[in-house]
């Protein structure tokens, strides 16, 4: 059999994640491995991208090992976003890699974003979207500002699956949803806004469509002479790799955090949402929460559990019983709250409260998140989609699959194939090599459904008043933590960043 094969490779927030595929989406070989996340100061969330590079490289060896030379039509890459590494013209790291959940350079975002007028965020995004402290022109400014040496020697800021081709294939380039915070609605830079840190136009990669070529991988590595596509950050792919590319369809992913989106050509100007530009036929109007998966990994920490056990814990219980009320906001809140100050909390908690009922809690706790966003992705979207496709390594739990259906009310559609990022990367590979005729004939063809979780009406007034409680909860301490971050100043800490 020499039928052609496709390679979808996922640059994640704790691993690599990369997949062999043959055209009708079945995985025939798989590939995982974690790297390490450094936290070396409050605020201050690094990665070393030389890790996402040599994962790649140890991907695309177990992936082609024993497979005839030319069988893999076409190499596809996603990875996280906003996470960004400063090149230089070698293609070395001149930083570690600023990873999304990095707060350090909050005060360099909030003075940017006090210079744009709402007129303009409009004009470009369609939203009033702000400037954030993961926004590549924060990350630009802040290095300028504090080691302009290393601003001086940088040639390239790029995200990880740009920085991983670039080591790959010795192409420079982006995709214009990657770089969705520096690109209006014609999917160009905008000029006026880099301009607001001088140097950052001409330090950015030149955009090109997911499925354009990116060159081809080296000689003398892995899977060489392999083509590679340009590919798209992590929420498109994932949007992809659980078959949604329609009006009015919608999605949820779950991983480290929990990412929703609806497709629609409608447009009302949302807080909170990024409405994306139209690209490749689709309007995505989308948002990333700051902790799903990673609230449950932190728990599972602090009782010495496995996240399974956690899950184990939660089944066991009578939900009729209270349960506390949990902030997910570990690290700040991303969509549609966009508050970095926001701090995670229990509520509601007695003597009585179990390791279960904080498992439930935390569990209960990301689905009010992802309630709160759906809410506003509706409006902006002008859609309230009847389901949604679930995909994600946060799926994996049955339990808290169906408290997500209680908590939104609506049947979720669960991917057969967890990892919508990977199959989503080889999906783009596959219409960039054309043996697909388009994206949307390649979710039909390639994406497939194990289970429907149906929303138990016999939850939904617990859980209406269980949501009211979040949005309380939220609001009467969000000036206390806003004061109680000002003191502890934790995201101007740089001295243990790592910085070389």
């Amino acid at each position: 059999m020499n039928d052609p094969l496709l390679i979808g490779i996922d640059v994640g927030t704790t691993a690599v994640k990369a997949a062999l595929f043959d055209t009708t989406g079945r995985a025939l070989k798989t590939y995982l491995s974690r790297y390490p996340t450094a936290r070396p100061a409050p605020g201050i969330v690094e990665q070393n991208a030389e890790d996402w590079v040599q994962r790649c490289l140890q991907a695309l060896t177990k992936l082609t090992e024993g497979a005839a030379f030319g069988r893999v039509a076409s190499v596809g890459l996603t990875s996280q976003v906003n996470t960004h590494v400063f090149v230089d013209d070698r293609g070395a790291a001149l930083l570690p890699a600023f990873v999304w959940q990095d707060g350090r350079c909050a005060h360099e975002a909030a003075e940017l974003d006090k210079r744009i007028l709402d007129t303009d965020r409009l004009c470009w995004w369609g939203a009033p979207r702000p400037i954030d402290a993961s926004h590549v022109l924060a990350r630009m400014d802040y290095v300028a500002r504090h080691h302009p040496e290393i601003w001086a020697r940088t040639c390239w800021v790029m995200a990880p699956k740009d920085y991983c081709i670039f080591r790959l294939t010795g192409e420079v380039t982006a995709d214009p949803m990657t770089s969705f915070g520096v690109v209006d609605g014609t999917l160009s830079y905008i000029a006026e806004l880099l301009a607001l840190v001088p140097g950052a136009a001409e330090r950015l990669p030149p955009l090109a469509p997911f499925t354009a070529g990116a060159g081809r991988i080296r000689p003398g590595l892995p899977a060489s002479s392999a083509p590679m596509v340009v590919g798209t950050m992590d929420a498109w792919a994932g949007l992809l790799g659980a078959g949604v590319a329609r009006q009015d369809e919608a999605v949820y992913l779950s991983g480290t955090s929990e990412v929703l989106g609806i497709v629609s050509e409608r447009k009302v100007p949302t807080p909170g949402v990024i409405a994306f530009a139209r690209c490749e036929g689709i309007v995505l109007h989308a948002g990333p929460t700051q902790a799903g998966g990673a609230s449950i990994e932190w728990l599972a920490g602090i009782l010495n559990r496995s996240p399974a056990a956690l899950s184990d814990l939660v089944g066991a219980l009578d939900l009729a019983r209270p349960a506390p009320i949990f902030l997910p906001h570990l690290a700040g809140e991303r969509a549609p709250l966009w508050d970095i100050t926001s701090r995670a909390s229990f509520s509601g908690m007695t003597s009585a409260t179990s390791a279960a009922d904080l498992a439930r809690a935390v569990f209960e706790g990301v689905a009010y998140s992802a309630r709160l966003l759906l809410q506003s992705l509706e409006q902006s979207s002008n859609c309230h989609p009847a389901s949604l496709n679930l995909a994600g390594g946060g799926t994996t739990s049955d339990i808290w699959c169906q408290i997500r259906a209680d908590v939104l009310g609506r049947p979720l559609r669960r991917t057969a194939n967890r990892d919508a990022g990977v199959l989503g990367a080889a999906i783009l590979a596959g219409v960039g090599s054309d043996l697909i005729a388009s994206i949307d004939a390649a979710t039909r063809q390639l994406v497939a459904f194990d289970r429907t979780f149906e929303p138990n009406p016999a939850q939904a007034g617990r859980h209406a008043f269980g949501f009211g409680k979040y949005l309380e909860l939220y609001r009467q301490l969000k000036s206390f933590n806003a004061d109680f971050v000002t003191v502890a100043n934790p995201t101007r800490v740089i001295q243990a960043s790592g910085i070389t």
